[in-house]
C-alpha cells in the first residue's frame, strides 16, 4: 500500500479532467461545462471501438441542427443551452471500411436533456475489421502498444491465479469475478459513497484482499481439512463465480458502469495513441509486478511461498506454516485481481457484470502458456496472449477470431512443450 499510494495519487491527478467551455463545441475532443444554463451532450461508440471522424447530426429542440464528429477515442461532445428533447443521428456514410452498425441497431437516439445535466449516448457500432487509414507499420505499432497494455493488466490477475494454483493445486474459476469485483467496488465507492478516486482505489484493493482472506477462512481451509478433492473444489469455484455474477446484477445492474465520467484524455507518441489512463495503468502494473517478483525472490515469505508451491509436504516438514502461506497467497491474489479490475474499468471506460467472464479464458491461457504454478511464467504468458489478441487483426484475420487465435497459439505451444514456457517437465508413471 505504501508503494501503491503515491502512484495512485499521480494517476488521480492526471485523470482529473478540468471541464471548460469550448469556443467550437463541434470540434472532436471538445469538452463542455455544465452550469445552470448549459448541459453536456456526449455521444460515444461502444467500449473498445475507437474510430475517429464519424459524423453525428444533432437536432436541437428548437429545430436547428449541428454536426459533431468522434475523436480518436470514439467520443464526440457538445455543449448545449436548450432544454428538451434532442435527436442524434449517426451518419453511416461517414463510416470507414470495417465499421458498421450492429444488427437491429438504431441510427437515431432521442434523449431528453435538462440544463445542468449530462446525457451520455452510445451508438451500437461494431468495428471488428476496422484497421484505420494508417500504414501497416503504424497499425503494428499501435496494436503492439495495445497488446502490451492488455498483457500487463492480464498479468496482474494471472500472477495471482498462478500463485493460487501453485500453492493449493486449485484452478479457481471465480478468480475472474474478483477482477470484476475490483471495478464494481471502486465504482460504488466513487459514485455512491462520493469518495475521491485515490481513496476509493486504495480501499478497493484492501477490500478485495479481504475477500480472499474471508474465502480461505470460510470455504477453502475447511474444505482442505475435510480432504475434499480438487475436482470438487473446482466445481465450488464455478458455483461461486455464478453467484458473484448474479450478485453484481442485483446490486449494480446488467448495464456497463463507469468509475470516472469524464471523457478520457488522449496522448499520442508517433503512431501510438493511447489514453492517459492507459499509460498510468501500464506504469502501475509494471511497478506492482516488479514488486511482487522481488518479494517472491528476495523475501522470506516469498521463498516460503515457492517452497510450498514446489512441495507442500516437504515445506511443512521444514517448519513452514503452509496454511499461513496459503492464506497470504489468497489475500495477495485477490488484491492483485481487484487492482486489475480497477485498471481495466478505466481503460475500457466501463465495467459490467460479465467483464471478468470475458477474460477468463485469457487468464487460464496465460497461466497454462507460462507454466502452471509459476508466477513468472504467468507474467510471460499474459504478455504473449496480450500481443496475440491485439495483433490478430493487423495480419488480416477477422477481429472475431482474436481470442480464438490466442487459444490456438496455446494449443500449438503445448503440443511442443507441454509444461509451458517456464514450467518444469514432470515424470508420469
Amino acid at each position: 500500500m505504501a508503494l501503491l499510494a503515491p502512484l495512485l495519487t499521480v494517476i488521480a491527478s492526471a485523470m482529473s479532467v478540468t471541464a471548460s467551455a469550448t469556443e467550437d463545441p463541434a470540434q472532436p475532443g471538445a469538452t463542455c461545462e455544465r452550469t445552470e444554463t448549459t448541459a453536456c451532450l456526449q455521444a460515444r461508440l461502444p467500449t473498445g471501438v475507437e474510430v475517429p471522424g464519424i459524423a453525428i447530426t444533432v437536432t436541437l429542440p428548437s429545430g436547428g441542427e449541428t454536426v459533431i464528429e468522434t475523436d480518436e477515442s470514439g467520443v464526440a461532445v457538445l455543449e448545449v443551452t436548450e432544454e428538451g428533447q434532442y435527436s442524434l443521428t449517426i451518419d453511416t456514410d461517414s463510416f470507414p471500411d470495417g465499421v458498421e452498425l450492429q444488427p437491429n441497431a438504431t441510427e437515431t437516439i432521442t434523449p431528453t436533456i435538462s440544463l445542468g445535466g449530462q446525457a451520455n449516448i452510445t451508438f451500437n457500432v461494431r468495428a471488428d475489421d476496422y484497421t484505420g487509414a494508417e500504414s501497416w507499420v503504424d497499425q503494428f505499432a499501435q496494436a503492439s502498444a495495445s497488446g502490451l497494455r492488455l498483457g500487463l493488466l492480464l498479468a496482474l490477475a494471472a500472477v495471482g491465479l498462478s500463485l493460487i494454483y501453485g500453492t493449493t493445486g486449485l484452478s479457481s474459476f471465480s478468480h475472474a469475478e474478483q477482477v470484476t469485483l475490483g471495478g464494481m467496488v471502486c465504482y460504488m465507492l466513487v459514485s455512491w459513497a462520493g469518495m475521491p478516486f485515490l481513496l476509493a482505489a486504495v480501499l478497493t484493493v484492501v477490500l478485495c484482499g479481504a475477500t480472499g482472506l474471508a474465502q480461505d477462512m470460510a470455504i477453502w481451509r475447511p474444505l482442505r481439512r475435510r480432504g475434499l478433492g480438487l475436482i470438487q473444489m473446482m466445481i465450488v469455484t464455478i458455483g461461486l463465480s455464478l453467484a458473484m455474477q448474479y450478485a453484481f446484477q442485483v446490486f449494480v445492474g446488467a448495464g456497463s458502469v463507469r468509475i470516472l465520467t469524464q471523457a478520457p484524455q488522449v496522448t499520442t507518441f508517433g503512431p501510438i495513441t493511447l489514453t492517459q489512463q492507459s499509460f498510468w495503468a501500464m506504469g502501475i502494473s509494471i511497478v506492482v509486478l516488479v514488486a511482487v517478483g522481488f518479494a517472491l525472490q528476495r523475501t522470506r515469505l516469498g521463498r516460503a511461498t515457492r517452497a510450498v508451491s514446489d512441495n507442500p509436504a516437504l515445506a511443512a516438514a521444514s517448519g513452514i506454516d503452509v496454511d499461513r502461506v496459503v492464506r497470504i497467497v489468497w489475500v495477495v491474489a485477490t488484491a492483485l485481481a481487484g487492482l486489475a479490475g480497477i485498471m481495466l474499468a478505466l481503460i475500457l471506460n466501463g465495467v459490467k457484470w460479465d467483464s471478468g467472464m470475458q477474460i477468463l479464458l485469457l487468464l487460464f491461457a496465460a497461466v497454462t502458456l507460462g507454466g502452471l504454478g509459476t508466477a513468472f511464467g504467468a507474467l510471460i504468458g499474459a504478455i504473449v496472449i496480450g500481443f496475440v489478441v491485439e495483433l490478430t487483426p493487423v495480419f488480416g484475420l477477422p477481429g472475431d477470431l482474436k481470442y480464438a487465435t490466442a487459444l490456438l497459439i496455446l494449443i500449438l505451444l503445448l503440443m511442443v512443450r507441454p509444461q509451458g514456457i517456464l514450467g518444469k517437465a514432470e515424470r508420469v508413471g
